[in-house]
C-alpha cells in the first residue's frame, strides 16, 4: 500500500491541490488522472532523459512509468502563481531506490489547470543522501 506524506501548506488553491493530487497520481500509478490533466499539445521534459510531445506520447510514456511500484511519496512543497507551478519531494520505490524530484508546471493559461507543460528534474538518491 502507498504511503502519501504531504506537508500541511500543499492544498488551499485549485492549481496547489491539482498539483498535488496530480502527483499523488504518479505514486499511484493512476495513468487515467494524470493524462485527463494534460493538454492536447503537452510538451514534457524531462531533462538528461527524454522530451514528450503531445497526448498520445504522454499518455504512453505515463502507462510505462505505472510499472514501477513506489512504497511511499512525499510531498515536500506545492507553490503556485499566475499560469505556473512547481512541486518537488521524494519518491521511495519498493525496491528500496529512492528519487527527489522537482517538477515545474505551465498552465494553459491563468485561469486553466490544464497542463500545458512540464519540466522534471529527478535525482537518484544514495544511502548517504536519503531521510
Amino acid at each position: 500500500m502507498l504511503k502519501i506524506n504531504v506537508k500541511p501548506d500543499c492544498g488551499h488553491s485549485p492549481k496547489r491541490m491539482l498539483l498535488r493530487d496530480f502527483n499523488i497520481a504518479f505514486g499511484k500509478g493512476d495513468a487515467k488522472f494524470i493524462v485527463a490533466q494534460v493538454t492536447d499539445d503537452i510538451i514534457w521534459d524531462v531533462k538528461g532523459e527524454r522530451t514528450i510531445e503531445g497526448k498520445d506520447s504522454f499518455s504512453e510514456a505515463i502507462n510505462e512509468m505505472k510499472e514501477r511500484e513506489v512504497a511511499e511519496i512525499t510531498i515536500e512543497k506545492v507553490i503556485t502563481h499566475g499560469k505556473e507551478g512547481a512541486v518537488n519531494g521524494i519518491m521511495k520505490m519498493k525496491d528500496g531506490k529512492q528519487y527527489a524530484f522537482a517538477d515545474f508546471y505551465e498552465f494553459k493559461n491563468t485561469t486553466s489547470t490544464a497542463i500545458k507543460t512540464m519540466t522534471s528534474y529527478v535525482t537518484v538518491m544514495n544511502s548517504r543522501t536519503s531521510k
